[in-house]
């Protein structure tokens, strides 16, 4: 679960509903200031499903131990690389490339989207070195096989690589930011091109849910998407079970969201 905490309630957003609006920004990136991704319907694929397996951990949504909705950040490490496995299977089984992509962001959570974002860390994922290192050689000793069958080039897979961080990112700041009040924010290592240029995408607000990208992405002048959510009023829980059946008793909203060049 993403969680915000927004001074009388939590915003709480699964993770797949999170990959819902990646996946829209996905399919709708490009025009003549910004490429879109190629191949466009694969990367859109992985933007898409990267969280699939968040929903398992999500049948079941827990707290902290100060008794808050727990962040995905906070995840069990042993678990979260168990679904993350059956995540990148399931994915790979469906699209291989999108696999590739969906395999290499599950190893750089644990290596700062392999310096995209260097400030990401799970909470809990140096109590499990050992455990974390060998899941990370096991996915990146899979890319050289998987990069041949695909007849990629490695160029190629790391510019694909950065816009699946891309839509990931921008996504969580609609997620994490106070949309609200409107919060300024910058995404850095946005890919202009395939032959290595790269810009810094700049959000301006401009009112609740309505911003203002800088280079605008999109076609036209405009673009519409919406994010799934809950907001959780606070108060004690006695019990995880008592908590889980007030949560999921809670309805999610759609929230509009509207982008202007």
């Amino acid at each position: 679960m993403i969680v915000r905490d927004v001074g009388d309630a939590w915003q709480v957003v699964f993770q797949p509903h999170h990959a819902d609006l990646s996946g829209a920004l996905a399919r709708a990136w490009g025009n003549d200031t910004l490429t879109a991704p190629r191949p466009h319907g694969s990367v859109a694929h992985a933007a898409l499903r990267h969280d699939d397996g968040w929903a398992v951990w999500e049948r079941s949504p827990g707290r902290d131990a100060a008794g808050s909705p727990r962040s995905f950040l906070d995840v069990q490490i042993p678990l979260h690389l168990d679904f993350y496995r059956a995540c990148i299977a399931s994915v790979t089984d469906d699209d291989p490339y999108a696999g590739l992509l969906v395999s290499m962001h599950g190893a750089g959570i644990y290596r700062g989207r392999y310096g995209v974002q260097p400030s990401l860390t799970l909470s809990l994922a140096e109590e499990f070195k050992a455990m974390v290192d060998a899941f990370v050689v096991e996915q990146e000793e899979g890319y050289p096989a998987r990069i041949a069958e695909l007849g990629i080039s490695d160029d190629e897979r790391w510019v694909n690589y950065k816009f699946l961080q891309l839509f990931d990112r921008l996504s969580l700041y609609f997620c994490l930011k106070d949309l609200d009040g409107g919060e300024a924010f910058e995404i850095d290592h946005v890919p202009a091109d395939y032959a290595g240029s790269e810009v810094v995408l700049r959000i301006e607000p401009l009112g609740p849910w309505h911003i203002r990208l800088d280079p605008f992405p999109f076609a036209g002048d405009r673009a519409e998407f919406s994010l799934e959510r809950r907001v959780v009023p606070k108060r004690e829980w006695g019990s995880d079970e008592e908590f889980r059946e007030s949560f999921l008793a809670i309805p999610t909203q759609k929230t509009a969201i509207v982008v202007e060049r």
